[in-house]
């Protein structure tokens, strides 16, 4: 698959020599000559990298590059500034803004892809995002959890699980399956983006199976607005006789006929809010037992461990 670099300049000659100096190393390269252009082409493309110049028309690359970083769902898109010789504050305002490395104009071909090659290393390495939903992998979420058992934060962490996902997917088909997969990750962005908390991290560990980081504060109304936004859009999934039926009709191994309800969503909550958690392989144990007893209760629904940690007696 290409790697697909954005490269965001007013000049029309500017683009067509990173356009050129890019084609050496194969990159498929999207441009924009704004930033109002450069966001529609964020929020609608799965983008490796934006090559993003500091001074453009509409919205300037710094103000671009803040609202890349604050979104739950492209912060981890990596952003290359460009700045004009000898302008130390662009420099500082793109670092500022979230910028994860800066170019001066005029820049050295072969230095401007070694960088870009660097930060496509680092950030693959980092990220392994997830091609289906473009959110972060098992290696940043395993990241994110050490972050905050080191740093000894409270926090909230949330397995979230979609059940009689098969049987849909057996029914239906991958490829509306996958659309589910994708419905869901919007459905958790969109409620962490509702409750603000710059922290929040969203992670795909693969499949039907989410991983939400955010504080005891808030976790109970996150767990509700996931529940009831999922519940709200299940039944467009399918089709009208599936939909007024409540259950869809599928052969077991046995070929005997079977009733499988309808997609509903599970969650499992660990926290450290009463107890000590001391490494990343306790929250996902506690995690599966709670996901898997949220599961039994055949609806949608959130378990919460509230477990006290037990003290010894003098």
């Amino acid at each position: 698959m290409a790697i697909k670099i954005l490269v965001v300049d007013d000049d029309p000659d500017i683009r067509d020599i990173l356009k050129l100096t890019l084609s050496e190393e194969n990159y498929e390269v999207l441009e924009a000559s704004d930033g109002e252009e450069a966001l529609k082409i964020i929020n609608s493309k799965a983008l490796n990298l934006v090559l993003l110049d500091f001074k453009i028309p509409k919205i300037d690359g710094r103000e671009v590059c803040r609202q890349i970083k604050k979104d739950l769902l492209l912060r981890h898109l990596p952003v290359i500034m460009v700045t004009a010789k000898g302008e130390i504050s662009d420099k500082v305002g793109g670092i500022d803004a979230g910028a994860d490395d800066y170019v001066v104009k005029p820049f050295e071909p072969k230095e401007l892809l070694a960088r870009i090659r660097m930060i496509l290393r680092r950030t693959e390495r980092d990220l392994e995002a997830n091609p289906l939903t473009r959110l972060p992998g098992n290696v940043s979420i395993l990241n994110e959890l050490t972050r905050r058992i080191e740093i000894k934060s409270l926090f909230a962490v949330c397995y979230v699980d979609l059940d009689k996902f098969k049987a849909y997917n057996d029914k239906y088909g991958f490829e509306r399956g996958d659309n589910i997969i994708r419905e869901a990750a919007r459905i958790l962005i969109r409620t962490m983006q509702k409750y603000s908390n710059p922290d929040d991290f969203i992670g795909h560990v693969g499949g039907d199976d989410f991983v939400v980081v955010t504080t005891p504060g808030e976790v109970d109304n996150v767990c509700k607005t996931i529940i009831a936004d999922f519940d709200k859009t299940a039944p467009s999934f399918y089709n009208e006789a599936d939909r007024k039926n409540g259950y869809i009709t599928a052969h077991d191994r046995k070929v005997k006929m079977q009733r499988d309800p309808q997609i509903t969503v599970s969650i499992g909550v660990v926290t450290n809010e009463f107890r000590k958690i001391g490494h990343v392989a306790q929250i996902g144990e506690i995690g599966a037992e709670l996901k898997s007893f949220a599961k039994s209760l055949e609806k949608s629904n959130y378990i919460k461990d509230q477990r006290k940690e037990e003290r010894r007696q003098p």
